[in-house]
This record gives structure tokens, sequence and C-alpha cells, in this order.
């Protein structure tokens, strides 16, 4: 049974799984336009999502389908948050496909609704996502950052994160160039 979302103002975020959203008809058939509609303006603004242009409807749309079969095969897990019934943020981890590479899987993506920022929207995403990753056993979550996201690197060193490398001027924007900085998170090492 999918939580309730409660239809007054809230402070804090309700949090979905992957089962939660697909299970309710209503929040999963309005998902890839609320998720696009985030990502593209996100994009617009220079977030460093992975994306030079905006990406389609389309596009989100099989991402996110992407995501829940491999979260159905215990591949990946999804989490997404609303405010007020409007969906404020989502994030997921892939697990590596290759079989040496199993027990690990990389933190694709958080992204928040920019009206949303600052109500730690994208802290509790990404704690849920590591409390998924931990419970399905995977023994290193990996995530890279572009690196003038320094509000998203200083996110991830409060959780837990550590870099482990960095290309310099690696992520080409146009003329601009950025280090791609790698991070992770291991779980065997916390109780």
């Amino acid at each position: 049974m999918t939580p309730a979302i409660p239809h007054e103002a809230t402070v804090q975020p309700v949090l979905l799984d992957a089962r939660e959203l697909t299970s309710d008809p209503d929040l999963w058939a309005g998902c890839a336009d609320a998720a696009h509609r985030i990502l593209a303006d996100l994009v617009r603004g220079g977030a460093a999502l992975g994306w030079v242009e905006p990406p389609s409807r389309d596009e989100v749309a099989e991402l996110l389908d992407h995501v829940v079969s491999a979260v159905r095969v215990g591949d990946g897990a999804l989490r997404v948050a609303y405010l007020d019934r409007r969906l404020v943020g989502l994030g997921y981890w892939l697990r590596y496909a290759r079989p040496t590479h199993r027990p690990h899987a990389d933190l694709e993506k958080v992204a928040v609704d920019p009206a949303a920022q600052g109500l730690g929207v994208g802290k509790a995403l990404t704690a849920a996502l590591i409390a998924d990753a931990r419970t399905t056993g995977i023994e290193v979550l990996t995530l890279d950052a572009r690196g003038d996201n320094d509000h998203a690197l200083r996110l991830y060193r409060s959780l837990g994160f550590t870099e482990y490398g960095r290309l310099p001027d690696f992520v080409a924007v146009g003329e601009r160039r950025y280090d791609k900085v790698f991070c992770m998170l291991d779980l065997r090492r916390q109780d």
C-alpha cells in the first residue's frame, strides 16, 4: 500500500521507493512529466546532471522505466520526494553490470527542484538511497560529480562519501572545462 501523501503544506518531504511509486497509478502516470520538468529546468539552469541540453520527456520516461526494471530484479533503487503531492526530487542508483563489479552500485543521479532546494530533500533522498544500497547488500556505492558542484560534494561528504580520484578538466560544456570528481562510500566498513 502506498503511504498517504499529505495534501496540506508539509515541511518534510514524503519519500517513496519504486514499488510505492508504481503501485499508485496516478503518481506513476504523472511521474515522467514531473521528473522531466525538474531535470529539464535544472539542466537549462546549468546543473551538472550529465546532460548538456535538457533531456526530452521521452528520454526521461525511458530512463525511469529502465531504473524501475532494474529495481524489480534487485539491480537498482529509485526514490522520489513529494511535497504537497508535487514531485520535488528524485534519485537512483544502479548496480554495476560486470560480474566482477556486481557487489557495487553507482549513485547515478539525485535531482531536486530548485523551489525545494534548502529543505533537506537532496539529503533525505541520498540517505534513503544509501539505506537501500545497504539493505540490498551493496558493498561500495560510487558516484561522480562535476568539480564545481560544491553543494553536492559537501552533501555527499556529510553522508560519508570520500573522494578517490579526479580527472582535471574532463567535463566539457561548450568552451568551459570542469573536473570530474569520483567519490565512494564503503558500506562494508559501516555498522
